[in-house]
């Protein structure tokens, strides 16, 4: 990720990260990137570091995303990560259809995704392979993650912009564990994500690099790298299936993985929180 800033972003760090915190907690819309726009990972990751710092709030886990050619080459990464809050992460049994906020005045998608859980006392090395990465996991949830972030161009402005405002998280919907995850090729499983009923992607995790455990590891040697305790264990959302799909206030999802369940979700607006 590189170990100095550049010039021109080290000034504002703190200036672009209270600034997203501040409009996330009032609900309400940035209109235009609050400052000079980070042009490399180590000043993108910073900017998040320090908005995980003014907010204050306790971190249940990580989402991962993609990061496509040929910015990959040019970064140095295939993947990025953004903080998963506890207080935004709700649990879904079979059937529940919970109320996810998203901001109004700024970008907001849903995304199918395969939750991972590594256990609390892992202490390293990461894991080199999949059975490695199984055996630091104890748990696998379907799940959709809510992506949205108070400023509307944060995806079309690259990965480094995405970084600096959480990863472009903004809530976790927790469905049913997994059955028998140990022994389930996570990679051939179907799913498909619907958007008020309209089927609007399809794929399996087969396509995502190299899938969903390699996820966890590229998030713990990110973690580890920025000096984040990852011994307590945490939650990994290791990144959109089917797509990330944008969504509007008052549409329902659905992520269906075939054979093994579905999660729902509705999308609401979000309100402002106390900070």
């Amino acid at each position: 990720m590189g170990n100095a800033l550049t010039v021109d972003v080290a000034g504002n760090v703190a200036g672009i990260a209270q600034a997203f915190v501040a409009a996330r907690a009032q609900a309400t819309g940035l209109a235009h990137f609050p400052g000079t726009a980070p042009i490399d990972l180590a000043s993108a990751y910073a900017i998040q570091d320090r908005a995980i710092a003014i907010d204050g709030r306790a971190i249940a886990g990580w989402k991962v995303g993609r990061i496509n050619a040929p910015l990959d080459a040019a970064l140095g990464a295939n993947r990025l990560a953004g903080p998963v809050f506890a207080d935004s992460v709700v649990d879904a049994a079979s059937g529940d259809v919970p109320a996810m906020p998203v901001f109004a005045q700024g970008f907001a998608a849903a995304e199918a995704e395969l939750l991972l859980h590594v256990a609390a006392g892992f202490a390293g090395p990461v894991p080199t392979d999949d059975a490695g990465t199984i055996a630091i996991l104890d748990d696998i949830r379907l799940g959709i993650e809510i992506a949205s972030s108070p400023y509307p161009g944060i995806n079309n402005d690259g990965p480094l912009v995405t970084i600096s405002d959480y990863g472009n998280n903004f809530g976790l919907v927790r469905g049913a564990a997994l059955a028998g995850w140990q022994e389930v090729d996570l990679c051939a499983i179907p799913v498909r994500t619907e958007i008020d009923g309209v089927v609007i992607g399809a794929a399996t995790a087969a396509t995502m690099l190299d899938g969903p455990y390699g996820a966890v590891r590229f998030l713990l040697a990110n973690l580890i790298a920025r000096g984040v305790d990852v011994s307590g264990g945490l939650w990994v959302s290791t990144g959109a299936i089917t797509g990330v799909h944008e969504v509007r206030i008052g549409q329902s999802v659905r992520a269906v993985f075939e054979g093994c369940g579905e999660v729902l979700c509705h999308i609401a607006a979000a309100t402002p929180r106390q900070i």
